[in-house]
């Protein structure tokens, strides 16, 4: 385990591939813990995820102040608390979700983002069949009401699953109800104040880029 002496440092900033990181090594680091194991390296940690060490240091170096011991690597229980305060895990942030499709209605009902602090607590939809009713013990209210209850339950996080050509609308409705922060399902791009971050979710470009990286794979493998 040569080389774990990590410095306790921070850098200001971490890079969007590093942050999605995060959640893959704090789950490794859970069942590490339930297993019995109290320390781990970046050698060994790498070579679970598919990982390469040096990048593995660094991303651990960039949220924890735990150092890594030459001979034990980092201790599990510091790394886990240091990364679950790095991604806002003890802190609950409550967020409602528009458009309650199959996307919608899927992360609705998902268990885990509890996880993260994450407490998804209301959805929004237009049509009648659906308004009124509830998923996974959340009710569903009528679009028209997206700002004013946004406003009254003080959620500051939004989610939009709703089809391309309703997501504008819906994300200036959130804006308006307060909310900072929108993730964003739905394969449009959006306007919004700088004072909102927003973060896309595109479905149909991740799939070009993994059946690019397949095709790539499968002709490496005919010459």
């Amino acid at each position: 385990m040569e080389g774990e002496q990590v410095p306790n440092t921070k850098p200001l900033s971490i890079s969007r591939q590093s942050l999605q990181r995060m959640p893959l090594y704090l789950e490794h680091l859970k069942k590490l813990r339930a297993d019995g194991s109290s320390h781990v390296s970046a050698a060994f940690l790498a070579g679970e995820l598919g990982l390469h060490p040096v990048q593995v240091r660094k991303d651990l170096a960039a949220v924890s102040k735990v150092d890594g011991n030459p001979r034990i690597g980092f201790a599990l229980e510091g790394l886990i608390e240091d990364m679950e305060e790095f991604l806002g895990c003890k802190n609950a942030h409550e967020a409602v979700v528009a458009g309650v499709g199959n996307l919608g209605r899927a992360l609705l009902s998902y268990k885990n983002f509890d996880r993260y602090g994450l407490s998804i607590i209301a959805g929004f939809d237009s049509d009648p069949a659906v308004i009124g009713s509830t998923v996974h013990g959340k009710e569903i209210f009528d679009v028209s009401r997206l700002t004013e209850l946004c406003g009254r339950f003080t959620v500051h996080i939004g989610i939009i699953t709703a089809p391309a050509q309703y997501a504008q609308d819906i994300c200036d409705a959130m804006v308006r109800g307060g909310i900072k922060a929108i993730w964003n399902f739905a394969p449009a791009h959006l306007n919004v104040p700088g004072d909102v971050i927003i973060s896309n979710e595109n479905l149909a470009a991740s799939f070009a880029a993994l059946s690019s990286r397949l095709r790539q794979r499968q002709e490496s493998l005919c010459i």
